[in-house]
């Protein structure tokens, strides 16, 4: 069993108007109308030689993800990948269409959609934006394409379907054997990594999914980081007031999975 939850939250189609996890957003990719050369945010990327990412700048699109936007459901055809930029993507594992427990994080270190990389066009996830910000996205047939030459991005995206892997492996392990709040920490950390900022947008019910826990759990394991100095909560926003004592109390797998991901853009 992948994890208990007090309640089923139910996922709409893009397009339609909808509360989620505490949050009400008019659903669908905004798509900047300006064009223009932007810096290289997303860190796989910035990895590329010049020259092939000048190659490939036609065929990435400016585009805003919104929080709580769903952009892949199990079962649906991957008709984009994205490449965040300050934005982060979860990965929620699904049973019957609702979700359950979140399997992997993207940030500005990743892309999404890396199965269409694998030569396999649906989602078997949940991807939800946990982050709202920016990102660039691709036709899934232009990576298709991509992927039968020998490039540098081809190399890269290998290097980085071990390293989500590995993260993968390590979530659900953590999930499985680990306490909470050491669950709880990692997973505010490895948020802080990517969202670039000591505060972001968190509300009880949106962890309360990530972990596949009661809200009670969270309030309470919540409370207890709070009362420690390490961060604080409110009203729908959390802030990292202490790192390094949220690693103290993180398990290994922060550790473990921060060091794949900068070994792979280390070796890039």
């Amino acid at each position: 069993m992948l994890g208990s939850i007090g309640h089923e939250t139910h996922f709409r189609p893009l397009g339609e108007e909808f509360s989620f996890y505490g949050a009400t957003e008019t659903k669908g990719i905004a798509v900047q109308s300006v064009r223009q050369t932007p810096l290289v945010a997303n860190r796989l990327l910035a990895a590329l030689p010049t020259k092939e990412y000048q190659r490939l700048l036609p065929e990435l699109e400016p585009v805003t993800l919104n929080f709580a936007e769903v952009i892949y459901e199990p079962g649906q055809k991957i008709r984009h990948v994205y490449f965040p930029s300050d934005s982060v993507v979860s990965l929620l594992a699904a049973e019957n269409h609702h979700a359950t427990l979140e399997v992997g994080m993207i940030g500005n270190e990743g892309m999404t959609g890396v199965s269409v990389f694998m030569g396999v066009d649906t989602s078997s996830t949940f991807a939800l934006v946990q982050g709202a910000g920016a990102a660039v996205r691709m036709k899934s047939a232009v990576l298709r394409d991509e992927s039968n030459q020998a490039s540098s991005l081809h190399r890269l995206l290998h290097l980085y379907t071990h390293s989500l892997l590995t993260q993968m492996s390590l979530s659900s392990a953590c999930n499985r054997f680990h306490t909470l709040d050491s669950r709880l920490a990692r997973w505010l950390l490895m948020t802080h990594d990517r969202i670039g900022s000591d505060e972001f947008r968190l509300t009880q019910e949106f962890i309360s999914n990530m972990l596949g826990v009661r809200r009670e759990g969270v309030n309470k394991v919540a409370g207890h980081l709070q009362r420690e100095k390490l961060i604080s909560y409110s009203r729908g926003h959390v802030t990292v007031i202490n790192r390094r004592g949220l690693e103290k109390v993180s398990c290994d797998c922060y550790s473990t999975i921060r060091a794949e991901s900068e070994s792979l853009l280390n070796r890039s």
